[in-house]
């Protein structure tokens, strides 16, 4: 038998392996990279799960210190009217003449 064909034919099955193994572990690089992106997609869907509780504790907190600063507004008013009826009061019942003594 000549030489060349039993090298080509040699050489044809030792490409047809080699494709075969590379193949394969393209295959299995490709599956990894599969994998890979369904959990980073997991891990973006739960950071922005995340980022909505965060948003809506802010909104929350927001709403809490709004009503904490009614609240502290419509006292300070109540005690302007406090202060404002003692006053006058003060003025009502005060009955003396310039000098601060009391005319009866």
């Amino acid at each position: 038998m000549d030489p060349i064909p039993f090298v080509i034919v040699f050489v044809s099955v030792s490409l047809t392996i080699t494709l075969v193994i590379l193949s394969i572990q393209i295959w299995n690089i490709l599956k990894e990279f599969r994998v890979t992106v369904q959990k980073i997609n997991g891990m973006l869907d739960q950071s922005n799960i995340s980022i909505q509780k965060v948003n809506k504790m802010l909104e929350d907190a927001g709403k809490v210190s709004g009503t904490v600063s009614e609240g502290v507004t419509q006292v300070s008013g109540f005690m302007n009217g406090i202060k404002s009826g003692l006053n006058l009061i003060t003025t009502l019942t005060h009955k003396g003449g310039p000098d601060g003594s009391r005319e009866s």
